[in-house]
């Protein structure tokens, strides 16, 4: 089939309607694949704040159980007279009502003022640092086992962290390892110097 001049007016029109129907065809693939593309790229971006949103939720419900946990361990701190400043006095006071219940003859003891304390292995205490009041007790006995129980009850009774270092015990008088001690004897059969210190943890930022 050939085409001449004469065909060109009859086939004018549709020329130009085929030219503009491939144009707007064309527009409408472009504007089609940049919509897509903006629709993927949104999806992405909605996703990157849905995981954010998730990993903070998570870190949010972490630092919750942090804090419950913190804080029932800062409350027990608190309770026992760790967190708070030099409780000299309180410790007077619960040693003198433990003597009163005679879990020994008689004891006696000496409290120095707080200075540094490094344990050994060091620890990592944060914004704390710990203080240690050293704590020297000359106790008389009837028996080893009076030792015990006064101990027992100075950690039960007595507010604060107390650690005993250690303690030397000495026989009174002639008497020797195998002589029986009677359950109506009164005098002292032993004497025991112990060693150890009242600990306390002291906030650095603290006014």
């Amino acid at each position: 089939m050939k085409l001449s001049l004469k065909d060109w007016p009859h086939i004018k029109v549709g020329g130009l309607v085929f030219l503009l129907t491939l144009g707007l065809s064309s527009a409408i693939i472009l504007l089609s694949e940049n919509y897509l593309e903006n629709i993927h790229a949104s999806q992405n971006s909605s996703q990157q704040l849905l995981n954010e949103a998730r990993r903070k939720l998570a870190g949010a419900r972490e630092d919750r159980g942090n804090m419950n946990a913190y804080t029932a361990e800062y409350s027990a701190l608190l309770n026992h007279n760790i967190l708070n400043a030099n409780q000299r006095l309180d410790w007077i006071e619960g040693l003198d009502k433990l003597k009163q219940q005679n879990h020994v003859l008689d004891f006696k003891y000496t409290i120095s003022p707080q200075q540094n304390f490094v344990p050994n292995p060091p620890l990592d205490h944060g914004n704390f640092e710990l203080k240690k009041s050293a704590m020297m007790l000359q106790l008389d006995l009837l028996h080893e086992e009076q030792l015990i129980h006064f101990f027992n009850a100075l950690h039960a009774q007595v507010k604060g962290r107390y650690i005993l270092e250690q303690c030397v015990l000495e026989r009174k008088g002639a008497m020797s390892e195998n002589s029986p001690v009677s359950a109506f004897n009164t005098t002292a059969q032993i004497h025991a110097t112990c060693n150890g210190g009242w600990l306390a943890l002291h906030n650095r930022n603290a006014p």
